[in-house]
């Protein structure tokens, strides 16, 4: 044993250089990897425009900026921290598992005799000096070292949980919401413009939308809501809402731009808000310190706490088919008879507190509480064993589990898709959204201008009035020259009248998109 305890306790002056250097390689060379390899994907979404993700990375950037400063602190100081001294009767109170001698929790946590005797002596050369300081005063450490050691631990497993759950999530959404591609191609087939004549006149009853939404279990609230609950699970995106919803966002926002991309736009905006889903926030920082509070044995606070992000979930997937009844409740209470497609009206007081962003702030949240029940487990499984006293309770363990994989599935497939599409139905749009579109726009006016600057240029050598030519020429020249802004492209169809004349199907590229500028 006195050899074993030697080999564990040796510091830097008594280890191989050779070790030392390996380790330290190791450890370098895995660090500027993974920097490297974040500046390759920010390059490459810098390249191809994509905004929102960028934003996203430099996101997860400033959390792992924050975990290592974190995990800096508590390396620092954990010497100090070991050596604040607290009464033993506070050191014996909220504690996580029942309170015994060592050799019986070693036992209890199902190690083998090795394991259990390296791991005693692993604490016993940390603690070793904090300890007796504390202990010659009848007092015990606030946390030990190795203590300080296992939460720098954990809170790097609960941050990199958090970004994988919100990676998974969006990919699983939007493979999910693939379909939603083949949809808006549909809306440009003659199908579809002959199904939707403007000219053509239907009862409101009688459309597709209405039957589907429109029945006798939605005359009372509670009706609604049980009615909206079930509805989540099958087919909660259906194809007329998808045609309904994107024909009503685009006769509020967009005129008569039929030809815009709704799909497109939704996938935009979705990117736009997983910049926000992939961080933790300082009140999250805060939850995580109430839920480690919270831990004290016998309360079994976790297994109440797994519930919570299902009921999020299950009740924000109502919410969001409830919204698209009321639409069409309104669509029938407005007109008995409708010309073309139903039209909906968005609205923010459809939404919780007349905010659709709110919705979004409670996916966030339920992400994370599902991120800290898997990074506990995690973090337990690995520090402590399957059979610590964390998992004391086989059943609990498994039904905080079955929960959390549940919710990771209902929120991928069922809610993320309703969220994605139902909130595009407040009364204003994403601007960032279309940045891209109007972007495009502009650059293909700006093209055309120059085109037909160098067909003025080449003209000009075989005018036969040269001096009135090249006088017209000029200030053709000066006033294409610079580049529009903003509030010029928005009244562009009208301020150019030669160049419509010149080139019209520029115009019809570049109009519509310019009339969604915000």
């Amino acid at each position: 044993m006195a050899a074993g305890e030697g080999a564990t306790t040796r510091s830097l002056q008594e280890t191989p250089t050779w070790a030392v250097a390996i380790v330290c390689f190791v450890i370098i060379s895995l660090s500027i990897l993974m920097e490297h390899l974040i500046h390759l994907i920010s390059k490459w979404l810098k390249g191809h425009k994509k905004t929102a993700l960028f934003e996203a990375i430099e996101k997860l950037r400033s959390v792992l900026m924050v975990l290592g400063f974190m995990s800096l602190v508590l390396t620092v100081a954990q010497g100090y921290i070991s050596k604040i001294c607290i009464p033993n009767r506070l050191a014996n109170s909220m504690l996580p598992c029942r309170k015994s001698k060592f050799t019986k929790t070693t036992k209890a946590l199902g190690y083998d005799q090795m394991w259990s005797d390296q791991l005693h002596e692993r604490i016993l050369a940390a603690d070793t000096e904090s300890s007796g300081y504390c202990n010659s005063k009848g007092m015990s450490s606030l946390i030990s070292q190795n203590g300080a050691n296992q939460l720098s631990i954990f809170l790097f497993v609960l941050a990199a949980m958090q970004i994988v759950y919100s990676v998974v999530t969006m990919g699983l959404g939007r493979a999910k919401m693939r379909r939603w591609k083949a949809w808006e191609k549909e809306t440009q087939t003659v199908e579809y413009q002959a199904a939707n004549d403007p000219n053509r006149f239907r009862f409101t009853r009688q459309t597709t939308f209405a039957r589907r939404h429109i029945n006798s279990c939605a005359e009372t609230s509670i009706l609604l809501w049980t009615k909206c609950f079930f509805q989540q699970f099958f087919n909660s995106v259906a194809k007329v809402d998808y045609l309904t919803l994107r024909h009503g966002f685009i006769s509020t926002h967009l005129s008569t731009n039929s030809s815009f991309n709704f799909q497109k736009y939704i996938q935009r905006s979705l990117e736009d808000d997983f910049k926000v889903v992939v961080g933790i926030s300082p009140f999250m920082w805060f939850i995580v310190v109430i839920f480690l509070l919270l831990d004290v044995h016998g309360w079994n606070v976790y297994l109440w706490v797994s519930f919570l992000p299902l009921t999020i979930v299950l009740v924000l997937g109502t919410k969001l088919q409830v919204i698209v009844v009321k639409m069409a409740h309104q669509v029938k209470d407005q007109n008995s008879v409708i010309r073309g497609a139903p039209l909906v009206q968005p609205n923010d007081n459809l939404f919780w507190f007349s905010h659709p962003k709110f919705v979004l702030t409670l996916l966030h949240y339920t992400l994370f509480m599902n991120a800290f029940e898997a990074a506990f487990f995690v973090w337990v499984t690995s520090q402590y064993g399957i059979k610590s006293c964390y998992h004391e309770h086989t059943g609990i363990i498994v039904v905080r589990m079955v929960l959390a994989v549940t919710v990771q599935v209902l929120c991928s497939y069922i809610t993320l898709p309703l969220y994605a599409l139902v909130t595009q139905m407040g009364s204003n749009f994403k601007s960032a959204a279309l940045e891209e579109h109007t972007a495009n726009a502009i650059k293909q006016w700006h093209a055309g201008v120059k085109q037909k600057q160098k067909k003025q240029r080449e003209s000009s050598h075989l005018g036969n009035d040269s001096s009135n030519s090249n006088t017209t020429i000029s200030m053709d020249l000066s006033s294409h020259h610079r580049t529009p802004t903003l509030s010029e492209t928005s009244n562009f169809p009208s301020k150019t009248d030669q160049i419509v004349e010149e080139d019209r199907e520029m115009q019809e590229e570049a109009g519509p998109a310019i009339e969604c500028l915000p």
